[in-house]
């Protein structure tokens, strides 16, 4: 077999028993044994004992029995017609009415965790493999979560193969005898507490079994130690028995498994109307496998479980999980490995999963059921977790007769699109003739088939040659026998379970591993000489003799590894995939089924006269901005188009003005517990292409599964529509979406939806495929206006799903009322799998024609578009957008997204969302049917009217207008504002506050008052003024979104109060961390552009902001800070990054962000160090480790859900969270983000605060809440609603100046508040002592609220819900809004806000960095800048090891000026975020391995990571540091002899770094530095990349479809100088890590600088690195200074 180097874990592919360059000849290509086909398969590499490996030696050939997989047993097959008919008759009976998910049940339970197997592929049961799992389990205690006792673990658990000897030893004591372990099942079982209710329980499960002929042998208590368990865990703790049964009809062991899984899906069943129902759970019930698991600690999951301390507990094998819930009362059963799988990770598309599993139910058959596969379901549970979902559908799968990675493959898919090096791993094509000569054909690629795909694709056809090649038994293999062709049929079949996972799966006879497209979750492996195979979440779990560790690798994005336990192999990535895909003829059903809709031309002239253009967009609710911002903006650029600040006017239910009904849905978005995807930079790993047709029954494989139409885009012109309607497979039905209003409105709508529902119900049931709801009409008419689209594609969505009709047809959309990324998104994510905009398009084509656009082009004004282009561009706007969309809830998949409903309601009513949007949550009720039938018909008669103007209004719902919506930040309270502040006025701020008194209402906690039952106070007795203000924050707006005199006068101004600003994501200049001492009239030299100063002021920052870009992120600054905050989310685009346009780049912003001016900066999304619980706690962990004075603050935006989250966050340490509201200001944000992402933050806070309480978490944390503050009145409502600090933004840059110009994104502000520009900075009007004045203000509204309450202090006031009533006020559209959430109460925290807000900084415990300080030699160094060197011991639970050191030498000497030298050499395996905030003069050096974030932030100093001396491996070929290294290092440098994980050097600004080999994504985003690879690298190299040079060596030409090409250019070393920067390090590399890869480069150094390729961004094309101009330089001036 070939061993390509393309292969990411191409060191699996050697042999067990020869050395890669000693392997045997294979003897024949195909052996038979007892009419059995044998295979070869290969196991697993180790080091050469001569020579290295060449590219493409083979391993030996061993032969390997092939499982007949899903052909199944002769039972399996027999009685076909009896099958079928007990077939139809189940299906008759089944429930027709299935469950929708509902996102409340899904949005309770979040979760991550780590995990990992031991295998031993000899298949020898030990008690050694079981101990062996404990002891990992216990070293990544870390990396799970505790409840508020600490004790009380969020789950832990282990599966083992069934421990025979201890049983039967049980069993000879109970007098039971041995059991036959051929025919045994072992249910792990959790009881119900009470005696009674168990006794009730066992009962049923007892007449289940033996109603399935099967016989109950006894039941044992398990063995359990209750002291160690936590309170709370014992508050919720089972009673934990195992029943045995004997099953005596079936002799095959998955007939076995089969009948086990009935019987648990009856017992499930039966239990389900009992009243201790949910108190009955199976952890396992199987002949092959065991889980014990708990909501326990790991580290005494062994010492609760009394079996697993015995000896005679033995097993092959261990699966183990740690679990770290976000929601801290998780029950036992909720703990992991689940029955099949352990899930590290977060099932983002869980809602749509569910809902289309129930969809498939009346579908799903298979012969092994023999006509029972109504008993087995329903297949998903909405009140269970992600994980046990997931799991729930691979064991249907399983048990249907796939195999665990066959059915992985299915749900869990790799990025299969745009794979550079996929069709090197899969060939292309493979001739066969399997009885002539055997032939094999690569087209267009060099190497060499293996001959187990030979022998694989000859299994299948000697099977059944005649079924599948009726004509002939000799057969010419497909075209396209690939793995890919297996992807592209299941896709239209099984849409993908999208999110971050790391899966580890058994069933007792194949255990293995696999990790999700986007390789968000860490997964390492090694194996040893004595055949053992380790997989984890991190390396150093286990004690391990380095000199028997013969390979070293990890699992990359979307890859999987399994082990036979029965013949002792493993196979890897490529291997596993490719004997799946050979099991069928998937290309050749895929090219003869699977049809291509083909482009078709956009229409070159408008099909309406522009009078009837205008009526329709009249009647469909355009407006003026949404024409001109939008539709052409998009039009004319091809991107959506950009806007700031924030979205101030009301929510469409409160508001006084028609609204769509998009408008009353907000896009979640991921936070926390799972990461966004950058749509962006990481485009590779996403797909907007969605299958048209029937999806039929997945148990069955056939070709005709694959009749389906395919859409590259769900976004069609009208001659697109046309062609679908047009397919005969389709059978398509237009459905007109039109409600008759002659009788009156009541009732209208509702009868027209039903009426609807009915109609496609009878079209699918009549056999259609394709139903098009369309409101296209030829002539509108007045009395029947047409449905809100989105209500009508949701009615028919969810009455199919209730009907079981809804895998029998798709949806699509021919709408006027379609225009936003938003409205694309609703339709999709509702159930629409396409939509035709028809009147977007037209609008196009309009605009384009219109002699404006015309002039404007000619005169060179605009680009010249073509009206095809024009559309085009709108399209393509529209398609990013939708990417963006998706991202930002972590969804790769367009197929997945279609009906996962992930959004939130904001004023509809229960109604309405019961008829189309089943499942969403809608927390404050709202709209009826009838009252948007109204709203409906409110834009309709517009149309017809003849009073209405002649063009579209402006609705002012963008920019502020007179006359228009109504605007929170309006013109007029800005200048009352300036008033009262300029001239310390408190006449005219109580002007200004009676302006906001009599404001319409505009956000929800205007519908509130206070009310109390106590006598008002005297003022004087109220807390003063000075103690309120130092609850006051100012929001997190970064140094160059507005000017440094904003910024700093925003900073001085909090310093004065004693409150706090928030420097925001951008850095902060040094020169502000000292008081001023030399101003004089108001003016100091320091900060020469400021006026209005006092000396002892003072501009820094008391928060300092890490956000996902790390700009200005230094050791010194993280040193300087009085608190951290992680910017998670922001509440005017959450799930995205930032955007600096390179005009706001200056030279002064490019210095303290280290990147170049003039070019754009953008942030990535939240996804590099905070994709998950587990790693946000990290994060959270290492700013405590490097300023442990700090507090540490999470950022959070309110959606649905933000308890759990807060929650999560609480538990992973964090001291502050902050919840930001969905209309927080920016500085450049896409419309649809700032308008439709992100929910009120009344809500958000009322749940955070509850959910902490209900925990027990909410003394820890201070709760803080921004977004759209004006007044005394908002404080106070936050504070009754649960928040201990209060955030200003947006009004605080008003009160120093802005005029709401609301062109923050242009750099053309007028008064220099949001601009760079110089000219426009000498504008800026605003001193320090104006917001001085407007939060003194502001304090004092709040004290005379609290006297007026009769309250002496906040702290009486904060949580008590009870001071709150609904206002009576009327408001337009509906008096159904429920606010009764908010004023609800779940009691009060055990500590006054005070002492929660004065507490001491949370803790990182006793860490290694405490040793080192301790040491005098040390201190010494440090103190008196002194060299020292030193040599310890460090295991993988020593985390952030280094950053404590460093933060106290960067608070002492800055980021650069410790000339001393700390040398310090650590030995064994480094925990997470090995050497973070290195500064200058820390020599580090790690002989062993480390996991991921090595290097993060460094500033300077050196790292060195190399192997132990006498390892059984080759260091180059082994993975030997983790993910995201150098993330946001900022100087130094690194050497790594091995291999590094996904996105080396994401984000480095200036750090120099050597290693061996990478992942995906090297050099993402980097800004500056040098980045040589000596290896082989994976996809997307570059991307994002504005800055600095890489060097990659590429030995097999594979490295230029890996590259990213958008910026950066792909050249030869040719510049002297580059020559010698590339030759200089790799020295230095030699030197440090004695590395035999750079050794044999510089030896033979001619022949190998050719093959290296430079990366070039534009900013370092004319460098003397890039630049062959240059005259040759002597190699010791070669710097860096180019790339900073």
């Amino acid at each position: 077999m070939s061993l390509h180097s393309f292969s990411p874990t191409s060191q699996l592919l050697h042999s067990n028993a020869f050395p890669a360059a000693q392997f045997p000849p294979p003897t024949s290509v195909l052996a038979t044994n007892k009419g059995i086909l044998l295979a070869d398969f290969v196991g697993l590499y180790r080091k050469p004992r001569r020579a290295r490996p060449r590219v493409g030696a083979s391993g030996d050939r061993r032969v390997h029995k092939l499982s007949s997989g899903k052909f199944g047993t002769i039972n399996a097959v027999l009685g076909l017609d009896r099958v079928k008919e007990a077939a139809e008759r189940s299906s008759s009976r089944s429930n027709s009415n299935p469950e929708v998910a509902n996102l409340d049940d899904i949005i309770s339970e979040r979760g991550a965790c780590g995990v990992g197997f031991i295998a031993n592929l000899d298949n020898k049961a030990s008690h050694k493999v079981v101990q062996d799992a404990l002891t990992a389990l216990s070293c990544m205690e870390h990396r799970g979560g505790c409840g508020a006792d600490n004790d009380s673990g969020d789950g832990s658990g282990l599966m083992t193969s069934i421990p025979w000897d201890l049983f039967n030893n049980w069993a000879e004591e109970q007098g039971i005898g041995s059991f036959d372990r051929l025919h045994t099942g072992v249910g792990m079982v959790f009881l119900p507490q009470d005696d009674v209710l168990m006794k009730e329980a066992k009962t049923v499960i007892d007449n289940s079994f033996k109603q399935e002929g099967l016989e109950v042998l006894g039941w044992r208590p398990v063995p359990v130690d209750i002291s160690i368990v936590g309170y709370y865990a014992k508050r919720a703790m089972p009673n934990i028995q195992q029943v045995f049964v004997r099953v005596v009809k079936e002799e095959n062991t998955d007939d076995i498994e089969r009948e086990l899984y009935i019987c648990r899906k009856l017992i499930e069943r039966a239990s389900k109307s009992e009243t201790w129902g949910n108190e009955l759970y199976f952890c396992s019930l199987s002949n092959q496998t065991i889980v014990y698991k708990g909501m326990l600690r790991s580290e005494v999951l062994g010492k609760f479980y009394l079996d697993l301390q015995s000896d005679i507990y033995e097993s092959p094998f261990a699966i183990y999980h740690r679990r770290y819930s976000t929601n801290t009362s998780p029950r036992w059963p909720l703990a992991q490995p689940m029955r099949l799988l352990g899930h590290n990770g977060e099932i983002n598309t869980i809602q749509g999963n569910l809902n289309w599993m129930q969809s498939r139910e009346a579908s799903l058959k298979s012969p092994v059921w023999r006509g029972r596969e109504n008993e087995i379901r329903p297949f998903g549970n909405p009140k269970a977790s992600d994980s046990a979902n997931l799991d729930s559908a691979a064991e249907l799968l399983q048990r249907s007769g796939r195999s665990a990675e066959e059915a992985l493959m299915i749900l869990v898919p790799e990025a299969y699109k745009n794979h550079p090096t996929l069709m090197i791993k899969y060939p292309e094509c493979l001739n066969l003739n399997l009885f002539g000569s055997a032939k094999v054909h690569l087209s267009s690629l060099s190497g060499v088939i293996s001959l187990s795909m030979i022998a694989a694709c000859a299994f299948v056809c000697w099977l059944n040659p005649s079924s599948l090649y009726p004509s002939s038994c000799t057969c010419i293999f497909f075209k396209s026998i690939i793995v890919v062709d297996f992807y592209n049929y299941y896709k239209g079949q099984m849409e993908a379970w999208d999110g971050p996972a790391l899966l580890l799966f058994s069933d007792g006879k194949t255990v293995g591993a696999c990790l999700d497209r986007n390789g968000l979750r860490p997964a390492r492996y090694w194996r040893t000489i004595d055949n053992v195979v380790y997989v984890a979440s991190e390396v150093g779990v286990l004690p391990m003799d380095e000199s028997k560790v013969v390979m070293k690798g990890r699992l990359g994005p979307g890859m999987m590894i399994s082990v036979d336990l029965t013949s002792g192999q493993v196979f890897e990535n490529t291997e596993v995939k490719k004997r799946v895909a050979l099991s069928n003829p998937y290309g050749k059903w895929v090219n003869e089924n699977l049809r291509s809709l083909k482009p078709v031309n956009f229409l070159s002239a408008t099909v309406m006269d522009n009078e009837g253009i205008l009526r329709n967009q009249q009647a469909y609710g355009y407006s003026s901005e949404d024409v001109q911002m939008i539709i052409e903006s998009m039009a004319a650029q091809a991107k959506e188009p950009t806007f700031c600040m924030g979205d101030d006017i009301p929510l469409a239910a409160i508001s006084q003005r028609p609204h769509i009904l998009y408008d009353y849905f907000k896009q979640r978005f991921a936070q926390v517990t799972n990461p966004a995807i950058d749509p962006l930079r990481e485009g590779l790993v996403m797909s907007l292409e969605v299958n048209i047709g029937k999806r039929r029954n997945i148990l069955e494989v056939g070709p005709d599964n694959a009749s389906q139409v395919i859409l590259s885009s769900p976004v069609l012109n009208e001659g697109e529509l046309e062609s679908l309607l047009k397919d005969p497979h389709l059978k398509p039905q237009v459905l007109p979406t039109f409600f008759d209003i002659r009788k009156g409105i009541e009732g209208s709508l509702e009868k027209r939806l039903k009426k609807l529902c009915e109609a496609a119900d009878e079209a699918v049931r009549n056999g259609s495929q394709l139903l098009v709801l369309s409101d296209r009409s030829d002539e509108l008419e007045p009395t029947r206006p047409g449905i809100p689209i989105l209500l009508a594609v949701g009615a028919v969505h969810q009455h199919l799903i209730q009907n079981g009709l809804r895998m029998s047809a798709s949806i699509v959309a021919d709408t006027a009322q379609c225009f936003s990324t938003h409205h694309f998104a609703c339709l999709i994510g509702y159930g629409a799998s396409a939509v035709c905009p028809y009147l977007a398009l037209e609008t196009c084509r309009q605009w384009r024609l219109s002699n404006k656009t015309v002039n404007l082009m000619r005169n060179g004004k605009m680009p010249t578009v073509t009206i095809e282009q024009a559309q085009k561009n709108y399209c393509k706007a529209v398609q990013s957008g939708l990417l963006k969309i998706l991202s930002k809830m972590g969804i790769s998949l367009l197929s997945s997204y279609c009906g996962a409903q992930i959004f939130e309601i904001y004023g509809l009513g229960k109604e309405v969302v019961d008829l189309s949007f089943c499942g969403s949550v809608s927390s404050i009720g709202g709209l009826t049917l009838d009252e948007l039938a109204r709203e409906t018909l409110s834009f309709w008669v517009k149309a017809f009217s003849e009073d209405t103007a002649k063009r579209l209004e402006n609705f002012g719902f963008i920019q502020f207008r007179p006359g228009g919506e109504y605007h929170g930040n309006n013109p007029e309270m800005s200048k009352l504002l300036h008033k009262a502040v300029r001239e310390k006025s408190e006449s005219a701020f109580s002007v200004y506050q009676q302006h906001l008194a009599n404001r319409p209402v505009n956000v929800l906690r205007d519908l509130l008052e206070f009310k109390s039952d106590r006598s008002p106070i005297p003022l004087g007795k109220v807390e003063p003024a000075s103690s309120i203000v130092q609850r006051f924050c100012t929001g997190g707006m970064s140094l160059g979104a507005i000017s440094r005199e904003t910024h700093e006068a925003i900073s001085i101004a909090m310093n004065r109060l004693g409150g706090k600003s928030n420097s925001g994501e951008g850095g902060e200049d040094p020169i502000r961390w000292n008081p001023l001492t030399d101003v004089v009239d108001g003016y100091s030299p320091t900060l020469p552009h400021l006026k209005g100063l006092q000396n002892g002021d003072t501009a820094t920052s008391a928060i300092k902001q890490v956000a996902s870009g790390r700009f200005g992120v230094t050791p010194t600054f993280l040193a300087n800070a009085d608190q951290l905050e992680i910017k998670i989310a922001q509440g005017a685009k959450p799930g995205e990054g930032g955007q600096l346009p390179g005009k706001k780049v200056s030279a002064y912003i490019a210095r303290l962000r280290n990147s170049k001016p003039g070019v754009p900066l953008i942030s990535p999304p939240p996804h590099h160090d905070i994709y998950s619980i587990e790693d946000l706690a990290q994060l959270i962990f290492d700013l405590h480790q490097v300023n442990p004075k700090a507090k540490v603050s999470v950022k959070l935006v309110a959606e649905a859900g933000i308890g759990t989250v807060a929650s999560g966050v609480a538990k992973g340490n964090a001291d502050v969270i902050q919840i930001s509201g969905h209309d927080g200001g920016t500085g450049a944000s896409p419309i649809s983000s700032i308008k439709h992402a992100g929910g009120p933050w009344e809500l958000g806070l009322t749940e955070s605060h509850q959910t902490l309480i209900e925990n027990g978490l909410r003394e820890r944390v201070i709760l803080r809440v921004d977004g759209g503050f004006k007044s005394g009145v908002d404080v106070m409502m936050a504070a009754i609603m649960g928040a201990d600090e209060y955030g200003f933004g947006s009004v605080a840059m008003i009160a120093t100046g802005c005029v709401m110009a609301r062109i923050c994104h242009t750099n053309n502000c007028p008064v220099g508040v949001a601009s760079q520009r110089e000219e426009l900075r000498a504008r800026f009007p605003g001193v320090p002592g104006d917001l001085v004045n407007y939060f003194l203000y502001v304090a004092e509204e709040v004290r005379g609220i609290l006297a007026q309450l009769g309250f002496e202090k906040l702290d009486d006031v904060i949580g008590r819900t009870d001071i709150l009533r609904p206002r009576d006020i009327s408001l337009v559209k509906t008096q159904h809004l429920d606010l009764s959430y908010i004023l609800s109460s779940v009691g009060m925290p055990k500590w006054s806000s005070t002492e929660i807000r004065n507490q001491d900084v949370h803790s990182n415990g006793p860490v290694l960095d405490d040793t080192i300080l301790a040491d005098p030699e040390i201190c010494d160094a440090i103190e008196n800048e002194k060299v020292v060197n030193k040599s310890m011991k460090i295991y993988n639970v020593d985390r952030a090891v280094c950053g404590r050191v460093a933060g106290v030498v960067a608070k002492k000497y800055g980021d650069s000026g410790f000339a001393g030298q700390l040398n310090i050499t650590f030995t064994g395996s480094a925990g997470q975020s090995f050497s973070c905030f290195l500064t200058p003069g820390m020599n580090i050096r790690l002989i062993g391995e480390a996991n991921d974030y090595v290097g993060k932030g460094m500033a300077g100093g050196e790292l060195i990571v190399t192997p132990v001396e006498d390892t059984g491996f080759v260091p180059e070929d082994a993975t030997i540091v983790g993910n995201t290294c150098l993330y946001g290092a900022t100087g130094g440098q690194i050497f790594v002899r091995g291999k590094a994980g996904e996105r080396f050097a994401v984000r480095n600004s200036l750090a120099q770094a050597v290693v061996e080999g990478t992942g995906d994504h090297c050099c993402e985003y980097m800004t500056g530095g040098c980045v040589v690879v000596l290896g082989k690298v994976g996809r997307n190299v570059a991307a994002g990349m504005t800055g600095g040079l890489a060097y990659i060596l590429d030995e097999d030409d594979t490295l230029i479809p890996k590259v990213n090409k958008e910026i950066v250019k792909i050249q030869r070393v040719i510049a002297p100088v580059g020559q010698m920067q590339l030759k200089s390090l790799i020295e230095a590399h030699v030197e440090k890590t004695g590395s035999s890869k750079g050794s044999g480069i510089l030896k033979d150094w001619d022949t190998y600088l050719p093959l290296f390729w430079q990366l070039v961004p534009p900013s370092e094309e004319d460098t003397p690195e890039a630049s062959p101009e240059f005259e040759t330089t002597d190699a010791s001036q070669v710097t860096l200074q180019s790339a900073a």
